[in-house]
């Protein structure tokens, strides 16, 4: 067969023995290349020796040296580029020499390809800019799959604050500080959700420019003094991952801040108490003992420690210091002794709570063992995690504001002064935004409700009798078989649904409230006396559905009532709001940690007394 003629980038065909003749040509360029290389050496060394020789001797003529160098350079630079032309101009002369460069880029790529290709010498030059080009485009589509996902929105910058307001502020005691804090939200002006402050969006909060001031005023003013007294792990270690990652995120984020920690506490407003209640019960909680008096008396001797040391404590009995926990104790509650025939352990039917007092709480275990059962209490355990380990201490039970995951109004938590603390479960500590967003549009949403987890509490057990296998619409499950996972995984399930079922679990608050928020769907809250996270500024109702515990059975048809248009509108809230439940590992505005810091700040401002004079 006769050998297959190529096109010359001209346009010109050419025949394989052009090509080769072609490429003999190149390599007697590369053999002169060579040799003038070698000559310029030759060159050089000879006036680098009569420089030397002429410096000796001090008879230095500057003019022709200078003149030297500068030849010298200009040789460097042109004769390379003339000699190395042919692997860039080379593929794109005519046989006259002229140069065709009306080509487009693109075809000029694709002929220069196929000329390599057959060739028989492949410029070392190509292969290395095809790799690097190759390179950075990996790097280009993997920066954009990064932002497609994270959705990064970076927040309006600070108003600067004028000079004479800033001496005034100054000069102003602490208290005095709060006094003007508080006057001037009273008369907060208002905000229109345009400009800048769209960032903001009004829809998600209950009074935007009362936020908005508040939060402007906090960032001027507050100033929080965190006490360096406890030692590790318990204090000052806090723990990143898990479904009690809040309080650790908010330690770490507290302690690195340079914007509202001070180190002089006599110009400080509050008082931060940096324990992990988590640390606490890895150190000191001896498992199966169903014994927590020892982590509430470790507390009270560390509060009274730093009210001996320091004067702050007493200055204000302690209303001006907080903590931050987020833990669950109802796991630990006191097992039940076999009733007599029952094997241990009993199986557990049903938990029932009396409360005998403001601080007393009964716990009843109904145990079931073939046809007989037992009822057995334990008197001692008065609340749980979060509040039971301040009853030690009254003042930082009665006075300290409390920033808790277990914000139940039946256990010690106090709306108005305490801080309910959004539960979020971190799985990788260096990766807290992983997954964030991508719910899928809401015509392609297959499902109308989704749970799963395990069955604990109250809640959960009702939810399953009434729901589960019952109705195609409301995907509940107990925890997620690896059948089902196998199809679509749980964060697929969530992202693929239009509400996302939040029961309680051993207490009011579940990590499911805010993933339903971080994968874009709208939340189901089914928990009674729960005051929801960050209710002091958002108006949940505006992204969020609350379900009675009483109404699970007639669940489908409450979420079937709720019109189209007001869950588009809920879908767009989720969205909007977002943002302030993020644990930027570099905080910015309005993120959570600022979120919560700015809750403490606006329950401390409740506690103070405007003089009416």
């Amino acid at each position: 067969m006769m050998p297959e003629k190529q096109r010359h980038p001209t346009g010109q065909e050419q025949s394989p023995a052009s090509i080769q003749n072609s490429g003999q040509g190149k390599f007697e360029e590369i053999i002169i290349y060579d040799e003038l290389r070698k000559q310029l050496e030759h060159v050089s060394l000879a006036l680098f020796k009569e420089l030397i020789r002429r410096f000796a001797w001090r008879k230095i003529d500057w003019r022709k040296l200078f003149l030297a160098g500068a030849v010298m350079s200009i040789a460097g630079i042109i004769l390379p580029t003339f000699l190395l032309a042919y692997h860039r101009d080379s593929r794109f002369e005519s046989p006259n020499g002229t140069m065709h460069l009306s080509k487009n880029l693109t075809e000029a790529r694709l002929d220069k390809s196929q000329l390599v290709t057959s060739a028989p010498f492949v410029s070392l030059n190509s292969s290395i800019e095809a790799k690097e080009s190759a390179r950075v485009l990996r790097m280009r589509q993997n920066r954009r799959k990064t932002i497609d996902v994270l959705k990064v929105v970076h927040p309006p910058p600070r108003r600067s604050v004028p000079r004479h307001l800033q001496r005034y502020l100054q000069s102003l005691s602490s208290h005095e500080a709060l006094l003007y804090a508080k006057r001037e939200i009273e008369h907060a002006p208002l905000v229109e959700n345009v400009g800048n402050d769209s960032y903001l969006y009004a829809p998600v909060f209950r009074n935007i420019s009362i936020f908005k001031r508040s939060y402007e005023l906090m960032e001027m003013i507050l100033k929080v003094y965190i006490y360096r007294d406890g030692k590790k792990p318990i204090f000052h270690q806090p723990r990143l991952n898990g479904i009690y990652a809040s309080e650790g995120w908010f330690m770490k984020l507290m302690e690195a801040n340079r914007e509202f920690v001070t180190k002089e506490p006599e110009k400080a407003h509050l008082f931060y108490l940096p324990y992990s209640s988590r640390q606490l019960e890895l150190a000191l909680y001896v498992r199966n003992s169903h014994n927590l008096r020892p982590l509430s008396k470790f507390l009270r001797d560390y509060v009274n420690m730093i009210a001996s040391k320091y004067p702050f404590w007493n200055r204000t009995h302690g209303s001006d210091h907080f903590l931050v926990a987020c833990h669950d104790w109802s796991e630990r509650l006191p097992n039940t002794e076999p009733s007599p025939g029952c094997g241990a352990p009993s199986f557990v039917l049903q938990t029932v709570t009396t409360f005998t007092g403001p601080q007393q709480t009964d716990h009843f275990y109904i145990c079931i063992c073939m046809w007989n059962f037992k009822i057995s209490s334990n008197l001692h355990l008065n609340h749980q995690q979060g509040p039971f380990i301040t009853t030690e201490h009254v003042e930082l039970k009665d006075n300290a504001i409390k920033a808790l995951c277990n914000a139940d109004l039946k256990e010690n938590f106090v709306a108005g002064k305490d801080v309910s603390l959004p539960e979020t479960a971190i799985r990788i500590a260096s990766k807290p935004l992983r997954n964030i967003g991508g719910g899928i549009r809401v015509s392609q949403r297959p499902i109308l409700a989704f749970f799963a987890g395990k069955m604990h509490g109250r809640v959960r057990p009702k939810l399953l009798k009434h729901w589960l296998n019952k109705d195609a619409d409301m995907r509940i499950y107990g925890p997620l078989s690896r059948r089902v996972s196998k199809n679509m995984s749980y964060v697929r399930h969530m992202k693929s649904s239009k509400y996302c079922i939040c029961p309680m679990g051993y207490e009011v608050n579940s990590p499911r409230i805010v993933e339903a928020i971080y994968y874009e769907c709208v939340p189901v809250i089914i928990a009674d006396n729960f005051v929801l996270p960050l209710s002091e500024v958002l108006e949940w109702k505006a992204f969020s559905v609350t379900v009675a515990e009483i109404d699970i059975p007639k669940l489908k048809e409450i979420l079937l009532a709720i019109p189209l248009k007001r869950y588009l509108q809920m879908l767009m809230n989720v969205k909007m709001v977002q943002k302030h439940f993020l644990w930027n590992p570099n905080p910015m505005r309005y993120d959570l940690f600022h979120m919560i810091l700015h809750s403490i700040w606006y329950n401390r401002l409740n506690q103070i007394q405007i003089p009416q004079s």
